[in-house]
This record gives C-alpha cells, structure tokens and sequence, in this order.
C-alpha cells in the first residue's frame, strides 16, 4: 500500500516546467485549467443529437472517461517537452473510438486544443492541426458521419485553437510586462539608495571630518591655551547644529511622499479594476506635511473606490486658492455612503491634524464626491527660523535627538 501510495504521488506531481507548477508560481491555483473540463459535458450529451443512449455507449463511456480525464490531467502535470505526446494520444483516443463512439469526438476536440497547451510553435501546431484534420475526415467520411459535422470539427478545432493562441500570446506579454515591472522597481529602488548614499556622503562626510579636526585641535589646546581651545569647541558645535539641520531638512525630503507618484500609483490601482481616472494637479510645490497628507488621502480615496464603489470612472483634483489647498475625488458608482468606516475615520483624523475640513456627499445611485479643504501653513517662517537658530540658541541633546526623528 505504501508503495502504491508513492507511485501514486510520483505519478500526479507537477514537474518544474510543468503547466500547474507555472501556474502556481504566478499565484494562480493549480486547479484553474481544469474549470475547461466543464465542456467535456458534450461526451453526455452527444447521443442525444443522434444515436440513442445504449448500453454499449455507456460500456465506452465507463472505460474511455476515466482514460480521457488521466490524459488532460497528464498534459498539464508533465514537462512541457513531453505534454504533447499526452495530448497527441487524447486525439488518438477520439479517433480509435470514432466508428463506435460518438462522444469521442469530444476527446478528438480536446486533444486537438490541447497541443497548442503545450507551447509548440504556432507553424507546428497549424500542421500538426491539419493532419489531425485530416484523418478526422478520412475516419469520419468512411463511418457515414453526416457532412455537417465533417465540415464543423475542423472548423471547430482551428478557431478554438486560434483563440487559445491569442491568450497564450497574452498571457506571456502579460509575464513579460510584470517582469518589466519588477526590473524597473528594482532599478528604481537601487538609483534612490545610491542617490541617498551619496547625498549623506556629501552632506556629512566633510563636515564630520571638520568636527572631528576642530575637536582634535581643541584637545591639543586645551591645555596650553583654553581660549583657543574653547572657540575650536564653539566652532564645532555650529558646524555640528548646520549638519542637523541639513540632515533633517534631508530626512524630510526622504520621507516625503511626491502627490505625482502617489497619482501614478493611485490610477494603476484603478486601472486594474476599471475604473478610468481623470486628473489635475497643481502646477506649484506645496509644503511638505500637506503634500504627504493628500497623498495618504488620495490613497486611501482611491482604495475605497476600486474595493466598494462599483464605479467605471473617477476623477481627482488638486487646486490652490486664497490661502487654502483643495482636494475633491468624484466617482459615479453606486453612492450611497451613511457612515464612516475605517478608511474615512482615518482620513478624518488626518485631515483634522492638518486643520482642514472633509465633506461627503453620496447619494444612493449617484455617485460619491469627497473634499477635503486644508489650510496653507502660515506658520511656515516660524518652522524655518527654528530649523536654523541662531548659534547662540542652546538646543538640548533630546531636542537634538527628536528633531531627527
């Protein structure tokens, strides 16, 4: 039994190149291909177009069955090198049961589709089509099949094998796009931590070195002159408090979430659940702290549309007037929005930090309009004058510290 139970599992285990492992690999489940058996419910249905239900029709039927469904299964669990050997023996299959068996040119129909499954080329597979074709005809016309289904399977059997070329071809642009995707997120990531190596290495590699002499030379004058030795320590400190603050200044930067990326990431997520996206930013720079907030709220915005508001467009807006900065999301899905979930108590709370206002309408049917109205900081000069304060300002260790938080 042990033994059995291992052929078993060796027999129905994917193999590396395998269909159901590459299915796997793109996050799909091994079972997708199989929702095609449900066309195999012509083998049923067949007779009663024709020759009536017998009980010789349900003998073949018992034994060819389970043969056919060990086929399909095969094509997709072998290598790809060897799939259409299985997929060439299905189309044997319909053809050796032919003069007997009706349903079986259901079998010929799946074994025709089939190999184009297993990645042949596509001049191969029209060859390969042709002359299963052909002895179909021959096999056919020799039983006394009507002329209808002579004219109609290979028919059949071209344009479905057309149809799974085209989503073959798709589905390998599909793979070969995200990969494009990936390298250039991966190139992407790699250029802004070598731009952010770079920019700390200019920013701090002189200006450390000259604290670091400045400091040296006030140890070798502190005993010999410490007046001197106390300007060299003064000297240290201002250059020590300009590399916080550009290191601050720097760190903000860095963290600082660009509202035109954001906005591009923003309409692939609506784009993959159609929904069309129309657009308009500022053409100024806004404020740090206000460009991060519209960004989390465009974000969020853009999630709740794409996950509940069953809309086919949407449209989003940023524009400045008299002191104030406007944000308004529009889409026409089905409204009807009565109270805050955990997406608008969030934006809620952030607009409030930023001390703005958020209004909803939604009317059921119609659609749902967000805005978000934040005031431009008029306290920027304050914020400036203490990211450089005068050199006599004193500036604790933990104020240090906080600030670079």
């Amino acid at each position: 039994m042990n033994t059995a139970s291992r052929l078993f599992r060796a027999w129905f285990t994917p193999a590396p190149d395998s269909e159901a492992l590459t299915n796997i690999r793109r996050g799909k489940s091994p079972w997708v291909d199989a929702v095609h058996l449900l066309w195999s419910a012509w083998v049923f249905i067949t007779p009663a177009f024709g020759e009536h239900y017998s009980w010789g029709w349900v003998t073949l039927t018992l034994v060819s069955y389970p043969l056919f469904l060990l086929l399909y299964a095969k094509v997709f669990l072998v290598s790809r090198r060897t799939s259409k050997y299985y997929a060439l023996a299905l189309a044997a299959l319909g053809l050796l049961l032919l003069p007997w068996y009706s349903s079986a040119v259901s079998y010929f129909i799946y074994g025709c589709v089939l190999l184009r499954d297993c990645r042949v080329s596509l001049r191969r597979y029209l060859l390969q089509l042709s002359l299963l074709n052909g002895c179909f005809l021959v096999v056919a016309a020799s039983v006394g099949y009507p002329w209808q289904v002579l004219v109609m399977m290979p028919f059949m059997t071209f344009v479905i094998g057309t149809i799974i070329t085209v989503e073959r071809v798709n589905e390998e642009k599909d793979a070969a796009l995200k990969l494009s995707h990936d390298e250039v997120r991966r190139l992407a990531a790699t250029a802004e931590r070598e731009r952010i190596g770079r920019d700390l290495h200019d920013l701090l590699g002189h200006t450390l070195s000259l604290i670091t002499l400045k400091l040296e030379l006030s140890r070798k004058l502190f005993d010999r002159d410490t007046e001197a030795a106390r300007r060299e320590v003064e000297e240290a400190e201002k250059v020590a408090r300009h590399a916080l603050a550009e290191v601050r200044s720097a760190v903000t930067g860095i963290r600082a979430t660009d509202l035109a990326a954001e906005l591009a990431s923003v309409r692939l997520l609506l784009e993959s659940s159609s929904v069309h996206l129309d657009y308009r930013l500022p053409t100024l720079s806004l404020p740090v702290e206000i460009e991060r907030g519209l960004s989390l709220i465009m974000r969020e915005a853009a999630t709740n549309i794409a996950r509940h508001a069953e809309a086919s467009q949407a449209s989003m807006s940023v524009d400045v007037d008299n002191g104030r900065v406007q944000l308004q999301v529009t889409d026409n899905g089905r409204g009807g929005v009565s109270e805050d979930g955990n997406g608008l108590v969030g934006m809620r709370e952030r607009v409030r930090a930023l001390g703005g206002t958020l209004t909803i309408e939604s009317p059921r049917g119609q659609g749902t309009t967000l805005q978000v109205q934040l005031p431009l900081p008029e306290m920027r000069s304050l914020n400036v004058s203490m990211n450089s304060r005068p050199e006599n300002f004193p500036i604790s260790p933990a104020d240090d510290a906080r600030s670079i938080a």
